[in-house]
């Protein structure tokens, strides 16, 4: 690394010629995924090493009391359109609940409009398939892994964290060495290539989420102090990061960019394995309502315009980012948007301004056992004003899902005194829980008026054909078939479970080839099949065909209308109790 660990790093300021001078702001926008709030040296952890972050850290603007969602997918969507999720479509991370509407106005659409060259490098996780990808929300370039993670169902088999097949600009290719690298050296590569042109560049990393693939020799360190496999392994993979970060401050220093560019550092949630790791006092971690969960680490730095080295106390939420930086961009055709977030500007560029308390909401809502994917009233939620703090939540972890919580058991925090949460004061304060609680209720019903299900589209010249997959599958017996696949793959031997729905779209009527299948599995696998009956259904059209004992795969021909709504498909004949089980894998491909 060349870059500088002073408190006040070597920044080069020639960037003030008048053709920089006039240029809007660069941004840089780095997410990590899973990264706790104490996984930093900076915020007081005195075993990870993070030396270049902790240096931005000296830098920027940090905000103390920054929130994100509980889970990725919904913190990814309220990031990128500056809404609450539940707006966009996107409730959950996976079974058909982790798709984004097409017709969501992306941050990358808005500075793409405005003349910024767009490239995302990382996980996207908000829908896999046309008229979702990047690609189709404003980005110019895009290297990602499809799904949650490099090695889920969306990718190809057998896929890991060194030597990955990613996907460029949405076209399969071998990568070689390690994911993170591989991401921060694509994107220093688009930011060279447009270093002459204001450029937008999102770098939403993988680590440190689940698998913990990071080679032996960066753990051994970690080990050494004697730290659990589990934490080293995490603490690992982020310090790579943190080198990764000092490669791309650097680069930007080389090219005369550093002054003019907006930088950001944040994490998506709270962390795995919580009770392993540091977390600065906070309670709970990745998928709670408690601040564990939700309170992230938020550093942003533009020399140019922007103070270094402060705290800003005003509490904040990732659907402020969208039009904080419209205003720091001055993008001046943005009036027509819906948004939920406020400009953060006037805070960072220390204006003088009456900034008023407000009330910032959330909730995770997962399906139930009995497959119920709707967000419900008083479950799993949270409501935070500056200095105050309600939870909803279950004390039994096995309700939190299902257990809405009446006004007895809501729990009132008082932030400012107690930001750990430990101490709970809502007998002392009832007409505080009641005025919050009314307020979180009126917003659910506000924000959850759409709630229809997201379309893939079939058929379209931009993807085809198209892979189904049961990470996006939906209905009573999603979570099912999506654990089941993971027990498959182990043992092909094992019966399948599950059957749900996908909701498609086909844009041109016409003949498609249609393939059912449980495969593919790790080692080139597939799983056979064993007699039995297909069934293929679209609306109106349904098509039945017999199984070969033995074959690993059902494929047909069938006519399919411009149409809109559930695809029903399923495979009798594989359990020894006769259920149906929807196959994994889904291949659609219009032929004429």
């Amino acid at each position: 690394m060349s870059r500088s660990l002073s408190p006040l790093s070597r920044i080069s300021f020639s960037d003030s010629l008048d053709t920089q001078h006039r240029r809007p702001p660069n941004v840089v926008l780095v997410l990590t995924d899973d990264q706790g709030y104490g996984d930093l040296g900076c915020h007081g952890n005195k075993y990870i090493k993070t030396p270049y972050l902790d240096n931005f850290y000296q830098e920027s603007s940090r905000f103390t009391n920054f929130y994100s969602c509980p889970l990725c997918s919904p913190t990814r969507a309220s990031l990128l359109t500056g809404r609450y999720n539940y707006r966009t479509g996107v409730i959950d991370t996976w079974v058909g609940l982790a798709m984004m509407r097409s017709e969501e106005i992306t941050i990358a659409e808005k500075l793409k409009e405005a003349g910024y060259k767009t490239g995302i490098f990382g996980k996207w996780h908000l829908g896999d398939h046309y008229p979702l990808r990047p690609i189709d929300q404003g980005f110019d370039e895009s290297l990602i892994h499809k799904g949650a993670g490099i090695g889920g169902r969306t990718n190809p088999p057998d896929n890991h964290y060194y030597d990955p097949i990613l996907y460029h600009n949405e076209t399969p290719k071998k990568f070689y060495g390690y994911c993170t690298d591989i991401f921060f050296q694509a994107a220093i590569q688009f930011i060279e290539k447009h270093a002459k042109e204001p450029f937008f560049v999102y770098i939403p990393t993988n680590v440190p989420h689940v698998p913990l693939e990071i080679k032996e020799k960066e753990v051994f360190p970690y080990l050494k102090m004697g730290l659990d496999e589990i934490t080293a392994k995490h603490y690992a993979m982020l310090t790579n990061l943190d080198q990764n970060f000092g490669r791309l401050l650097s680069k930007l220093d080389e090219l005369d960019l550093s002054t003019n560019t907006i930088v950001i550092f944040t994490s998506d949630n709270g962390p795995a394995y919580r009770d392993l790791r540091y977390n600065a006092g906070l309670r709970e971690g990745k998928g709670s309502v408690y601040d564990g969960g939700i309170k992230v680490p938020f550093f942003i730095r533009w020399p140019k315009k922007i103070i270094g080295g402060k705290d800003i106390d005003r509490i904040a939420h990732f659907i402020d980012v969208f039009p904080t930086l419209i205003d720091l961009c001055d993008i001046s055709d943005s009036k027509d948007l819906s948004l939920d977030g406020i400009s953060l500007a006037p805070l960072l560029l220390a204006k003088k301004v009456n900034w008023p308390d407000r009330y910032l909401f959330f909730q995770q809502s997962r399906p139930d056992p009995n497959g119920v994917d709707r967000p419900r009233l008083f479950v799993h939620c949270a409501v935070r004003s500056q200095n105050y703090k309600i939870v909803m939540t279950s004390r039994d972890p096995k309700k939190r899902q299902t257990e809405a919580i009446g006004l007895e058991q809501t729990e009132l925090y008082d932030m400012l005194r107690d930001p750990g949460e430990t101490l709970n004061i809502a007998r002392s304060h009832p007409h505080l829980v009641r005025k919050m609680r009314l307020a979180y209720e009126k917003w659910f019903n506000n924000v959850t008026q759409n709630l229809s299900p997201v379309s893939i589209y079939l058929g379209s010249p931009l993807e085809n054909p198209v892979i189904l997959t049961n990470q996006d599958l939906y209905g009573p017996g999603a979570v099912a078939a999506y654990v089941s696949w993971g027990r498959l793959s182990r043992d092909p031997q094992a019966e399948p479970e599950g059957f749900g729905v996908w909701h498609v779209k086909t844009t041109r009527a016409g003949r498609y080839k249609i393939t059912l299948r449980f495969g593919p599995l790790s080692g080139g696998r597939e799983v056979p099949l064993k007699e039995g009956i297909a069934v293929f259904k679209l609306g109106k059209v349904y098509r039945e065909e017999k199984i070969k004992e033995g074959s690993p795969r059902v494929s047909f021909f069938i006519e399919l209308p411009q149409t809109e709504g559930a695809l029903e498909t399923y495979f009798t004949g594989q359990r020894k109790d006769g259920a149906k089980v929807t196959p994994f894998f889904v291949d659609i491909e219009f032929i004429e």
